[in-house]
């Protein structure tokens, strides 16, 4: 076996790498061909998600298969070697096996434990097999791969250890609010109908969304995956809209999921935008019920609120900051005071690790951003927002300066009108939409970040130890299906010897009826299996173990087989890598 994986993932690359990175399908299909075009590699297949691209092989040089498969990754990524090699991980032999069976566990999943990744090491196979890439070790492989994810699944726990992508991503949305109780009610728009977009949907008609519109570029399929949900028996409304549907979509809806195979943004920061601020001028209303979180974390008190830029305390500073801002931005005077009267309100960046929202703080003297701040901010494009998003910054890090109060938080809370899920890589959602009050945004890199932190669970050591076993039975299978061809060889001569004999022995007594010939030919073959019963037994033992390989070569030298011979076992055992009945299968 010289098993080969290069790759990288959400544990060896930041998020704008992976992005960058990701594969579209055509670009898998392109990749796979030029892999087995490559010296090096017999069969391969790629593994790609939103947390991790991988490309396996079986190679026959090790340095040299490193090399090909990381400039082939370079190259159908569109990422520059030199930048991409820093993050690329390289796993070979039994170490590829462990690798491949721990992703397949969930082991090295962002959220432990969860289980889509099986579905995707389906497809890796059923793409392998498609392009008729992947041979007897890849099948071998992932087949054995997706038994020891099921087993480890159905004999621990790891599932209370980890959950889906789609359900932790809901959880951050909520914050501390169960989410089938935060849920109720809302109105929600998913985008996309692929494999991730149909299991969000599904989530959030389970935890009790009243309405679900599917939005996809691909009618049939938002209009098939909108009756499944309706026939789900979940009650949950579900209609399907065409992608020019989604500006207006966005002022009706509560949360959005969003998870396509776009490779530029699906909904900018001017979308969102938009969208909030007509929510706002239709009325609290318009677009359902909203929903609050509390203003500050650790139930501490709001932290004092940011500055400008120049630190300034008066009216009269504050309109000098403008002119002069209003100067250099060439932004509009009017704007630049109704963002300055945010920032000097409390409208700072609140980053709760998971997800980012702005929030204003009301005052009691009948502050001009409004009670939910975006009564002022209405109209304001995204460069605007952005110089808003400075002073807050600003204004977080001065406030975390300051000594913490232990009073708790107050009653009041903001209000939180649109709640953003971004589960696709590249990301379909403009990061930025963070800045903009009332909305809540939450991503792959911000889960990447809450999950660091999450517990593991009890029940992740014994998956580990699944994994341990699998390995090393899966090495023995493949080093004993190794010297199988040679095994198959040795009988094959035997029988070749047994039916020269019982022919000699036909032209020297020629008198031997049916029977008795029968008889004497059928003792030939029983001597001669028993014979070679127990070394054979024995040298698959042997060669199953580390450092056996040597014995198929022993064998071949000790009854002098023939090359071309055991070649040929072995080229009809690899055209058939689905038979079952290989004794070297792994089981």
């Amino acid at each position: 076996m010289s098993l080969l994986v290069v790759g990288l993932s959400h544990r060896s690359a930041p998020v704008s790498v992976l992005e960058r990175a990701s594969l579209s399908a055509d670009a898998k299909v392109k990749l796979l061909h030029d892999t087995l075009a490559a010296e090096p590699a017999t069969e391969a297949t790629v593994l790609a998600t939103c947390n991790r691209i991988e490309l396996y092989a079986d190679v026959d040089k090790f340095h040299a298969g490193v090399a090909e498969l990381s400039t082939l990754l370079a190259q159908h990524s569109g990422v520059a070697l030199e930048e991409l090699t820093p993050y690329l991980y390289v796993h070979y032999e039994d170490r590829a096996v462990h690798h491949l069976f721990s992703v397949a566990c969930g082991l090295d999943s962002m959220v432990v434990g969860e289980g889509q990744i099986l579905g995707q090491i389906k497809d890796a196979l059923a793409l392998g097999q498609e392009l008729h890439t992947a041979g007897r070790l890849i099948n071998d492989l992932f087949q054995q791969a997706l038994r020891v994810g099921k087993r480890a699944h159905s004999e621990t726990g790891i599932d209370r250890a980890g959950q889906s992508l789609v359900t932790f991503g809901l959880e951050q949305l909520a914050v501390r609010t169960p989410v089938a109780e935060w849920a109720a009610g809302k109105r929600a728009l998913v985008i996309g109908a692929g494999s991730m977009s149909s299991l969000a949907a599904a989530t959030l008609a389970r935890v009790g969304v009243a309405e679900i519109v599917v939005a996809n570029r691909t009618a049939d399929r938002a209009e098939r995956l909108a009756e499944i949900l309706v026939a789900s028996g979940t009650g949950v409304r579900a209609s399907a809209v065409p992608m020019a549907a989604v500006p207006d979509e966005l002022t009706r809806v509560d949360v959005v999921v969003s998870c396509t195979g776009a490779t530029g943004l699906v909904l900018t920061a001017d979308d969102v935008l938009d969208a909030v601020s007509w929510g706002s001028a239709a009325g609290p209303d318009a677009a359902g019920a909203a929903w609050s979180v509390p203003v500050t974390e650790r139930g501490s008190a709001p932290d004092p609120a940011p500055q400008s830029p120049a630190g300034l305390d008066s009216a009269d500073a504050a309109g000098s900051a403008q002119a002069s801002a209003g100067l250099d931005s060439g932004l509009d005077s009017d704007v630049l005071a109704r963002l300055v009267a945010a920032a000097r309100a409390g409208g700072r960046l609140a980053d709760a690790g998971a997800a980012r929202t702005i929030s204003a703080t009301p005052e009691a003297d009948g502050c001009p951003v409004g009670p939910d701040g975006r009564s002022a901010l209405t109209g304001v494009d995204a460069n605007s927002l952005e110089l808003h998003g400075t002073w807050a910054d600003q204004g977080e890090a001065a406030a975390q300066r300051q000594p913490r109060r232990s009073t708790r938080t107050p009653a009041h809370a903001t209000t939180v009108r649109l709640a953003l899920l971004d589960l696709a890589m590249p990301r379909d959602i403009d990061a930025a939409v963070h800045r903009i009050p009332g909305v809540r945004l939450v991503d792959i890199e911000s889960l990447a970040e809450a999950s660091a932190d999450a517990p593991m669970a009890a029940d992740v050591d014994a998956v580990r130890g699944i994994v341990a076993q699998e390995v090393a039975a899966f090495g023995a299978a493949q080093r004993a299906a190794h010297i199988t061809p040679t095994v198959v060889a040795l009988r094959a001569m035997a029988a070749e010897v047994v039916a020269m004999e019982v022919a000699r022995l036909d032209g020297r007594v020629p008198d031997l009826d049916e029977r008795q010939r029968a008889e004497v030919t059928q003792t030939v073959r029983r001597v001669v299996d028993k014979l070679l019963h127990a070394p054979t037994v024995r040298v698959k033992q042997l060669a199953s173990e580390p450092g056996g390989a040597g014995y198929a070569e022993a064998l071949r030298e000790l009854f002098d087989l023939d090359p071309q011979t055991v070649a040929s076992v072995s080229r009809a055992d690899a055209a058939d890598p689905m038979n079952d009945d290989d004794p070297g299968r792994a089981s």
